[in-house]
């Protein structure tokens, strides 16, 4: 069986649970000697965006936005059972427990595997988040036509 050469995620759900799938598959894929590049918007720069306020954000409703998804990793809800905070909690110590890396922790190991992250310019800018804001793993900004080119060389394309 010949293995994929190249593997892309989209990741769009600011989720903890959904974004620790999509480095478990990147880290995996990667660690097989595939290319992986993981492009996040919408909710999905939530993984990366720096663990503060977004910077000069213009406008009431981008405003209001970034102080409801203040963003960071470490802020990121369960899609199940979140319970106020609660359940990301449980779900941190249960990793914890059980040997597992911490999101954080996956984010800069899949970094130095050489995953590529790329974050999506036109969310960004509906967002009101700017380069800034983004954490330094992310090696590029760039639109749909740059993740369409990076799908279409890819035999494994993921949407999370």
């Amino acid at each position: 069986m010949k293995m994929a050469e190249k593997v892309t995620i989209i990741v769009f759900s600011g989720n903890l649970d959904k974004a620790l799938a999509a480095f478990s598959l990147a880290i995996g894929a990667v660690a097989m000697e595939m290319k992986v590049t993981i492009f996040f918007t919408f909710w999905g720069l939530s993984v990366i965006r720096k663990d503060k306020k977004v910077s000069r954000t213009r406008g009431i409703m981008r405003k209001m936005l970034n102080l409801l998804n203040r963003g960071g990793a470490r802020r990121l809800p369960l899609s199940r059972l979140n319970m106020g905070g609660l359940g990301s909690s449980m779900m941190k110590k249960l990793m914890e427990d059980s040997k597992m890396p911490s999101l954080e922790e996956m984010i800069s190991m899949a970094q130095k595997m050489g995953v590529e992250f790329v974050a999506c310019t036109t969310t960004m800018g509906m967002m009101g988040i700017s380069r800034e804001d983004l954490i330094p793993e992310v090696g590029r900004l760039a639109g749909v036509a740059t993740y369409l080119g990076e799908a279409s060389e890819g035999k494994i394309n993921l949407f999370i």
